[in-house]
């Protein structure tokens, strides 16, 4: 046993942000690593069973512990997301749950060398070894560019999503799927 903690709660800032009824943004908030409740309980939810879509907005509103000055997150809420920032909830929920640390795989620019930055402050982060977490190195890996892509999947590419989904309708895991050969750019 290490006497390492436990990161439980990553603080987020939405991309478009929260408009409230008076008009006032949200974009500052903080998610909570997802239990096995939140990913079981919103199965029973009436709404989830009859459209399983509906299962990333009732989890969201689980996880969801603060945004802006809201009192209270529930799926409301999550509902009102531009689609922007829901999108975002949901990588940033596949990052820290899956990875246990809010980092996106990069390439230096220079060397083409991939490595890990943490997706709150930028800092270089590697595996220790020794307790089996991430830590930040602390040295100066300089300006990166993540493509303006945090490394987060859409929805429809998001691997917890999905197999959340499939739960709620009962679906086979789908086959991979292959890219587009008549794509020229690949």
């Amino acid at each position: 046993m290490t006497g390492g903690t436990l990161q439980t709660e990553f603080e987020f800032t939405l991309p478009q942000g929260y408009v409230d009824d008076e008009g006032t943004l949200h974009k500052e908030g903080r998610m909570r690593l997802a239990t096995a409740a939140d990913e079981i309980k919103p199965l029973q939810n009436p709404r989830v069973q009859s459209n399983s879509s509906y299962l990333t907005i009732v989890l969201l509103s689980r996880v969801v512990t603060e945004l802006g000055d809201l009192e209270t997150i529930d799926a409301s809420v999550i509902e009102e997301l531009f689609v922007t920032d829901l999108e975002y909830l949901q990588a940033l929920y596949e990052r820290i749950n899956n990875q246990g640390i809010n980092a996106v795989e990069t390439a230096c620019p220079e060397c083409g060398e991939p490595f890990e930055i943490n997706a709150e402050n930028g800092s270089h982060v590697t595996t220790d070894g020794a307790a089996g977490g991430m830590e930040s190195a602390g040295v100066d890996t300089g300006p990166v560019s993540t493509g303006g892509d945090l490394g987060g999947v859409g929805a429809a590419e998001s691997p917890g999503f999905e197999a959340a989904d499939m739960r709620a309708t009962g679906a086979e895991s789908p086959e991979s799927e292959e890219s587009d050969p008549g794509n020229p750019a690949e």
